[in-house]
């Protein structure tokens, strides 16, 4: 969250920039001429790892804007820095920020990001032409529309027109995920279950990258005997307990032998009734399970839902709240002492805390700047006002980093140093909690470590929150989502970013949602709960109208609350 931007009611995207040392590895030529983009692997730590693109001028012209994309088969991009995001399935694509896309002739910038799998960047192109200045070839042309050709109990077979240009193979896609690449222009894809329906779409490439999708094409396989059943309708949560979640659903039409519930691909029962008990389960987990009905035929689609256990501990917060930002820094949104903040929001984080010259520690005061703004504002001033909040009702948590923030707990010492500088801090002015909105990387493992240090000194009373973008939590690998779940017993609530994100994928991973809608919305929030985190730890990063962010606005008209007021920073969770 830049310093500038105050007037955005959403949440910023955080992250924690991992330390140590890494080997670099160059996938340009370093004498190539012109522009080039060099990757460079600067940390490794098993799960995941930290990458730099460094982009050098190296041609006579200066460069206004510039666009880096490349593959990454084996691995997901999770957190990032300096730049802008978008993505389609394996392919990403960075570009500048509005402050660093000016390179004149000789002159570099980089941007960072957070990657996990055993892959690296692949087919890198930058402002179209290779990473290393050499070939200029373009992408190839959009594959001609699939049709299916054939057809059997457990496969479909497609063919589609040449695309024009130069082209290296064809990948097959269902959804996001690629099922099967083909050099030619067909390709048969196994491994089906018997009478399910699936749609693919095609798309070329080459080392320059990948061309558009083709349109799309559906298929449905054969089968024998009675049929596959249908999907069991009305999958639903009838009990908890501590240790168990029951389930119900509605008889499926067709011939059903019996049912199966699975959690994830693993087989947990198979009944032949219309219910079922998991037991062995911990108390207040998150799980998600899948009912298919089968018979001889095969295995019906399955239906999914999700329930947590009970003897999970009381929030400190009401069921439904509203966060805003509090910025402890003078810029174009309307400066506020803090105990002006509108009386409508129940948690209130106060941004930031800043790092101080040891690795981990953070210090915090009223900034002068603000304090100049508003006339005189005090450090007891502020602390009497964090007093006074509390008497309403209210919570005050300390928001740590911005994206200006440097603070890097990257090792044990700073794994101390954090938990140690944030109680001193707490202690000292009386916050509830702390939001970890860092956005220069973040390494999972020992933020988690700080985290419980902090929560085993404070206690349940703690308020724990996190402000990633929506990349971070795209997938359970992406480190923002690696801590979440790390921490989700002791966890109070994810804010995740949804503006300025594009479009994005879902957890259907069927279609890229647009931003603002209520399927994005819906989509993208559904992904955190099908991968572990409870209704309660899932709330909504919205901005109040078309001036607090570049996209994502969500309209009065859908129901979600996008009242403007003075504070930064406004999510709604019901």
């Amino acid at each position: 969250m830049r310093h500038a931007i105050g007037r955005r009611l959403t949440l910023a995207v955080a992250s924690l920039l991992i330390c140590g040392a890494g080997v670099v590895v160059a996938a340009t030529d370093a004498q190539a001429a012109g522009p080039t983009a060099t990757f460079a692997k600067v940390s490794d730590w098993g799960t995941g790892w930290e990458a730099k693109y460094t982009i050098t001028n190296g041609g006579t012209a200066t460069i206004t804007e510039w666009r880096v994309e490349f593959d990454l088969l084996n691995g997901s991009v999770g957190t990032y820095w300096d730049a802008l995001l978008t993505s389609s399935g394996s392919h990403y694509v960075f570009t500048n920020r509005n402050w660093n896309g000016t390179i004149a002739p000789g002159a570099s910038v980089s941007f960072g990001f957070l990657g996990t799998g055993s892959g690296s960047p692949a087919n890198c192109r930058l402002n179209g032409a290779d990473c290393g200045g050499g070939s200029t070839t373009p992408p190839p042309g959009t594959p001609g529309a699939p049709t299916v050709t054939g057809v059997t109990a457990s496969s479909i077979s497609l063919s589609w027109g040449a695309s024009s240009g130069t082209v290296a193979a064809y990948r097959v896609y269902e959804g996001g995920t690629v099922v099967q690449t083909s050099t030619g222009t067909s390709a048969t894809v196994s491994g089906l279950a018997a009478r399910s329906t699936h749609t693919y779409t095609v798309a070329a490439y080459n080392s320059a990258g990948e061309s558009p999708k083709s349109a799309s094409v559906t298929g449905t396989t054969s089968g024998t005997g009675p049929g596959v059943p249908g999907t069991p309708g009305n999958l639903r949560v009838t009990g908890t307990t501590n240790s168990s979640i029951s389930l119900a659903w509605n008889t499926s039409s067709g011939t059903v032998t019996g049912y199966r519930v699975y959690e994830g691909t693993s087989l947990l029962a198979s009944p032949t009734s219309t219910s079922a008990t998991i037991t062995g389960l911990a108390a207040c987990s998150t799980h998600t399970y899948a009912v298919a009905a089968y018979n001889s035929a095969g295995e019906s689609p399955r239906g999914s839902v999700t329930g947590t256990t009970a003897g999970c501990p009381p929030s400190p917060l009401p069921k439904h709240f509203l966060t805003g930002y509090w910025h402890n820094f003078d810029n174009p949104a309307v400066e506020l002492r803090l105990r002006d903040v509108p009386a409508e929001y129940d948690l209130v984080a106060v941004a930031f805390a800043e790092a101080t010259g040891t690795p981990g520690a953070i210090r915090f005061g009223v900034d002068p700047g603000l304090s100049a703004a508003l006339g005189g504002y005090t450090d007891a001033e502020f602390k009497n006002d964090v007093r006074t909040l509390q008497a309403r009702g209210k919570k005050v948590i300390l928001s740590v980093g911005g994206e200006r923030g440097t603070i890097s707990v990257g090792d044990s010492a700073a794994v101390a140093n954090f938990a140690n500088s944030v109680q001193n801090v707490m202690l000292e002015y009386g916050f509830d909690g702390v939001d970890i909105d860092l956005e220069n990387g973040l390494n999972p493992t020992f933020m988690g470590q700080a985290l419980r240090t902090l929560h085993a000194r404070i206690g349940s009373r703690l308020i724990i929150t996190m402000a990633p973008q929506t990349i971070d939590m795209q997938s359970p690998g992406a480190s923002y989502f690696q801590l979440a779940l790390n921490i989700k017993d002791i966890l109070t609530v994810v804010h995740t970013q949804y503006y300025n994100s594009g479009s994005m994928l879902g957890c259907d991973q069927m279609q890229a949602y647009s931003q603002g809608t209520i399927n994005f919305m819906t989509a993208l929030a559904c992904i955190q709960l099908e991968n572990g985190l409870r209704p309660d730890q899932v709330a909504l990063g919205l901005p109040a109208g078309p001036g607090a962010a570049n996209g994502g606005v969500v309209a009065r008209s859908t129901g979600t609350p996008a009242t403007a007021t003075t504070s930064p920073a406004r999510y709604d969770r019901t």
